[in-house]
């Protein structure tokens, strides 16, 4: 088990619930768009939010967002060290720097006991694109192991000044890099771990990618908080992230939704009415796993393990439950049945 840091209010490692990050894509200076956008955020699940703070403009609008955020901010920092400092003043619940771009050892120290007076957590982040020169020179290219050195000098560098309250990631646009980057880290450290997929590209490939690699190692039993990274709506990247945590079977909140494929049994628009009915249970926080089967031959039998489903046949269809059939109805009566049943439990 790793050792645990809290973000606010957030307890991120130490057997504290995965939380789920995403990051604005507001200039920072928008006060009030940032606002509306970390709120929208906090609606689709979101539990820690990230903004950009690339100069002393966007430190100061950093607080007058922190004062009325309804989620804790980590403030995103590069090469300049006073910006670190400015946001944590400014009511940063943890700060992301990378040491090794920020100046030398005496601006990494201010940092360091700039935090250590608010009580802020470091988040050292290393990433494939951007690793040392040093390291480069060593490896010959980004490999696991020059992230996890990357990684551990950092540490260092932070350890050398006494402070502990660090979260670390590694990210990679390579899943298989970043997957085995994060295994060899959790072999040799219990620092809390902030797992990601960097520049996965646009939603179709970018959520494969991510439940792949954040998926795989939260599968491992390795991973704290995680954030999907997505061109497309930060909304997006958060819905993701919960559908990630359920298939992994680390959220239990929502409905579960299982559908078997087509094939020439099917004798209906399978596939009109699995979107309906997740459509229409997208708010629902029951946590029931809900079947919407093809066949009503095979299909309760082999969703008997669903809390309540639909299955339909050539004329009509059966609401079922536990796999045991319930009723019988007219096809345009399933999806009302089974709202029905649904908000009864």
């Amino acid at each position: 088990m790793t050792r645990q840091i809290h973000v606010a209010s957030v307890a991120v490692g130490g057997g504290a619930p995965v939380s789920i990050q995403s990051m604005l894509n507001t200039r920072t200076t928008d006060v009030e768009g940032s606002l509306s956008q970390i709120r929208a955020l906090a609606a689709a699940g979101c539990e820690i939010a990230r903004l950009a703070v690339p100069d002393q403009e966007a430190a100061a609008a950093f607080g007058k967002i922190a004062a009325q955020s309804p989620l804790p901010l980590v403030a995103d920092i590069h090469f300049d060290y006073r910006l670190a400092i400015a946001a944590a003043e400014n009511g940063a619940a943890k700060i992301r720097i990378n040491p090794g771009n920020i100046g030398g050892e005496d601006r990494v120290k201010a940092v360091v006991d700039c935090c250590k007076a608010h009580h802020i957590p470091i988040r050292i982040g290393v990433n494939g694109g951007s690793l040392e020169k040093g390291l480069l020179q060593k490896y010959g290219h980004p490999t696991p192991e020059a992230l996890v050195e990357s990684a551990f000098s950092h540490i260092a560098l932070l350890e050398k000044y006494g402070f502990y309250d660090i979260c670390v990631s590694m990210k990679s646009s390579s899943v298989p890099l970043m997957m085995e980057s994060y295994r060899l880290f959790a072999e040799k450290s219990d620092y809390p771990l902030h797992l990601g997929v960097t520049e996965t590209g646009t939603e179709t490939m970018g959520v494969l990618k991510s439940a792949m690699g954040i998926g795989g190692l939260l599968c491992l039993g390795i991973g704290d908080t995680i954030r999907v990274s997505l061109t497309a709506d930060p909304v997006r990247e958060v819905l993701a992230a919960k559908s990630i945590l359920k298939a992994a079977g680390l959220r239990k909140e929502g409905v579960n939704l299982i559908a078997c494929p087509t094939c020439g049994r099917t004798r209906i628009d399978l596939i009109g009415l699995a979107n309906q009915v997740e459509e229409a249970l997208r708010d629902c926080q029951k946590p029931i796993t809900v079947a919407v089967m093809g066949c009503i031959v095979n299909g309760p039998g082999e969703a008997r393990e669903a809390d309540v489903g639909i299955a339909g046949g050539e004329d009509c269809g059966v609401l079922f439950v536990k796999g045991q059939l319930k009723e019988k109805l007219p096809y345009d009566q399933l999806l009302p049945a089974l709202l029905r049943y649904i908000d009864a439990l």
